[in-house]
This record gives structure tokens, C-alpha cells and sequence, in this order.
């Protein structure tokens, strides 16, 4: 299947772009394995007239928006995001309106609608130097993930007003179970993604996006790392470091296999599918698309 899939991928002239949590076998027939942001990047630099994002719909859409002339490809168009789809624009526009004046920064992992009523797009990785660069006196709205927002607040030295959203994976980690992990281990790094509980990020040796703790476990003279986010980042962590050993935190039902089932319903099958019919294609409103493009673009010189 993967060589059937490389195969159309070269007849069609399409790029296939994977987030760090898909399935290792659809990573490694990627032309780019990243987070969010720099799968849209990685699109808008390529001539591929389609691209086929192993993600989840936000990832997408955000694509579509900053690559308006591409076919973009989502395989299975009900991968959604337990985040993004907890904060409606309804929720979000009643949540805004309690804090007249203030200035919205929005995490990517949001919807299109949520995009558009925000002034500026963040990530994981740019959050804290976006928030630092703001005026003192300004309010800042961020949302939809508090936990995320309440690390920026802390290494921005900002308040921020947080939504109370949550990534239901990061927030599925057990604490307990991580300490004990730790006493077997005292010789291994902890590394979280921010998306994590102040519980887990108060322990850890090092907190980033995915892409900054995977930098992290190839540059770092730790040997054994305890991973607190998705599993599917091992995959290339393994792959980069192949001499070091990598523990997956546990959840609260003590498996270590925190994954999610969003970003796993895409399978090979399914992206053969919507690359040999070119569909199910994700097409955005132009009135919509100019209004998100607008924070996304802030973000972009922001940073």
C-alpha cells in the first residue's frame, strides 16, 4: 500500500504532508513530517499542485487558507480535534464579550471561525514570544487551551484571560503514575508538551511543542527520556535518536500509549482513496479564508 500510494503521489505531482502523531507507516511515505504550522509552511514553499494533509481538520484548513491555490486533500474529513471542536464560535464570541477591548490570541489548534475573531494566531513554539511582545497594560484573551496559555502566562510574565478548553490527551496523563515512572528512571530527562496539566509541567526537565522536545531529545546528553505528549512523536524520535531509549508516560488507566483517535483515523487505505479520486477536498468560503488569513498572517510577522 505505501508503494502504491508513493506511486500516485509521483503520477499526480502531490506532496504528502504528516503530522508528528499520525500512524509511523503513514510518516515515513511523508515528503514532511511537523507540527501544524510547519506543515502549512512546508506546503506554501512547494510547487505540488496537491498536497494531502495527514492530520486533523484544523491543520487542513489552515493549510487551505495559506495555500488557496492547491488542492488540499483531507482523507478522512471527520478527524477532528477534541479542542478545537469544544470552542464553538457562539461559546468563544460570548466568552470575548465579557472582556471588552481586549486583544485575542488564539491557538492554532482552533477552527477557521475561531481564527477569524482573533488578532493574532499562536503555536506551541511561538506563544511566549508573541505574548512578550505585547504592550503591559493591554488584556489578552487566550484560548482555547488554558493549560497552554497558563505556561505562557508564567514564562511571558504576563496575565492572560484563559477559555477553559483542554487537549484531552495532554490532560489524560496521571500524575502518580509519572512520579512513580520517575523513581524507576532517575537517570531520564521528562519532556512535555505545554498542552500539559501545571502537575505534569512543574516536574519536567524540558516543556515544548513537539518539534522543540524532539530538537530537544536529539541534542540533549540524556540517554532516556519520559515522553508527556502523543505517542506518535516516538516514532521519530527513535528514528533520529537510535541509541537512546524513549518511555511513554503513562494515561490514567496506567497504559502508556496516550494517543489520539482523531489523528488515527487516517489510514493508508484512506489517503490511496482520496488521492486516487482527489477527494475529499477541503474548500474554505473566500469571506472566511480573508478573515483567518489575517491573524495567521500577524503571527507570521510576529515572529
Amino acid at each position: 500500500m505505501q508503494n502504491q500510494i508513493l506511486k500516485l503521489k509521483n503520477e499526480k505531482k502531490a506532496i504528502i504532508i504528516a503530522h508528528y502523531y499520525q500512524d509511523p507507516k503513514i510518516q515515513d511515505i511523508a515528503d514532511y513530517v511537523g507540527d501544524s504550522l510547519g506543515m502549512a509552511v512546508f506546503a506554501k514553499k512547494t510547487d505540488a499542485p496537491i498536497a494531502v494533509v495527514c492530520g486533523v481538520k484544523f491543520m487542513a484548513e489552515t493549510i487551505k487558507v495559506m495555500n488557496p491555490h492547491k488542492k488540499i486533500l483531507l482523507p478522512d474529513p471527520d478527524a477532528g480535534c477534541s479542542l478545537a471542536d469544544s470552542c464553538t464560535p457562539a461559546i468563544f464570541n460570548y466568552f470575548k464579550s465579557k472582556y471588552p477591548g481586549a486583544f485575542v490570541m488564539t491557538y492554532v489548534n482552533s477552527s477557521l471561525e475561531i481564527k477569524a475573531l482573533s488578532d493574532v494566531i499562536v503555536t506551541s513554539a511561538n506563544a511566549v514570544k508573541i505574548a512578550q511582545q505585547m504592550p503591559k497594560d493591554q488584556k489578552i484573551i487566550f484560548g482555547p487551551d488554558q493549560h497552554l496559555g497558563r505556561y505562557v502566562s508564567k514564562q511571558a510574565g504576563r496575565e492572560l484571560i484563559l477559555f477553559p478548553g483542554n487537549c484531552f490527551v495532554h490532560t489524560s496523563f496521571s500524575a502518580k503514575a509519572m512520579y512513580e515512572i520517575k523513581k524507576q528512571h532517575p537517570e531520564a530527562a521528562l519532556i512535555a508538551h505545554p498542552e500539559c496539566e501545571d502537575v505534569i509541567l512543574s516536574q519536567a526537565d524540558f516543556v515544548g511543542s513537539t518539534g522543540q522536545m524532539l530538537c530537544f531529545t536529539q541534542e540533549s546528553e540524556y540517554k532516556t527520556f519520559i515522553v508527556m505528549t502523543e505517542a506518535g512523536i516516538m516514532h521519530q524520535m527513535k528514528k533520529n535518536s537510535p541509541n537512546k531509549e524513549f518511555i511513554m508516560g503513562p494515561d490514567l488507566s496506567g497504559c502508556s500509549c496516550n494517543e489520539c483517535p482523531h489523528m488515527k483515523l487516517n489510514t493508508l487505505e484512506k489517503i490511496h482513496a482520496c488521492l486516487f479520486a482527489e477527494t475529499p477536498e477541503v474548500n474554505i468560503a473566500p469571506d472566511l479564508a480573508e478573515k483567518a488569513l489575517v491573524p495567521i498572517n500577524r503571527m507570521m510577522e510576529m515572529t
